[in-house]
């Protein structure tokens, strides 16, 4: 292997720190799913540890993942060094004001009780539109690719990132309902309301994981490219089906 291609392959640093920061978020929600049963309190409901344990694990979980999928792609260091610095920042932000406002007893979306609460729930509303800017940024360099990869990852990565698109935009469509049910005063059918959306939510995120992971894996096999590739579009195509039947069910 030459120097050029041991650049390549060792660990960027803005990746290194993503893969860091989403290692002390993933903790963290695993810190509060400990809180959550040693209480005995709720499972349900705006003001559970649960909010807490589950945006942990998730925002963890998926900006490492996000990290690792977008670390093949070939971009302008500068944009892959914004982009996925935009994402960890705001995981971070994100995370760390849900988590304050479940140990204030207060409910961190839709909460326009006090002008911080109004200023909390503002801001997460504007860091899901900053995910969704970045994601998209990765987005259209894994469309625009066409060298530097194999077809069955190219294919993997440009689908796991366009159902991140739609479950980002799934969270986008529960946050304004939300927003615009809790300012007219309708602030429990705000949280069914949203809540509803939240499977549906959930298994879109993480094609982004579970599709590359996939064609990652495949690569090890005595497959030709060609099968690899077709592996990829049936798994592709299972998925969007699962995800068309959580909403069918949940929605």
């Amino acid at each position: 292997m030459s120097i050029q291609q041991l650049r390549r392959s060792a660990v960027r640093p803005v990746e290194r720190a993503a893969y860091r920061v989403g290692a002390v978020l993933f903790a963290s929600g695993l810190v509060h799913l400990v809180v959550l049963v040693a209480s005995g309190t709720s499972w349900e409901g705006p003001l559970s540890y649960r909010k807490a344990m589950t945006f942990g694990l998730s925002f963890g979980l998926t900006l490492a993942t996000l990290a690792w999928a977008t670390s093949f792609l070939r971009i302008n260091e500068k944009t892959r060094t914004a982009l996925l610095g935009a994402f960890t920042v705001v995981s971070v932000v994100e995370v760390a004001l849900v988590t304050m406002q479940v140990w204030r007893g207060v409910p961190s979306h839709f909460n326009f009780e006090t002008p911080f609460d109004s200023f909390v729930s503002m801001t997460l509303a504007l860091g899901g539109a900053v995910i969704i800017v970045t994601v998209l940024g990765f987005t259209i360099a894994a469309l625009r690719s066409t060298s530097g990869l194999s077809p069955s990852m190219l294919l993997a990565l440009r689908f796991g990132l366009v159902t991140l698109i739609a479950a980002l935009a799934v969270g986008a469509v529960m946050i304004a309902d939300g927003v615009s049910l809790s300012r007219g005063g309708h602030l429990e059918l705000a949280y069914t309301t949203a809540g509803a959306l939240k499977p549906v939510h959930f298994v879109a995120m993480h094609a982004i994981l579970v599709i590359p992971a996939l064609a990652w894996l495949l690569r090890f096999t005595t497959w030709t490219e060609r099968k690899r590739t077709r592996v990829i579009a049936a798994t592709a195509a299972l998925y969007a089906v699962v995800i068309a039947g959580t909403w069918l069910v949940f929605s």
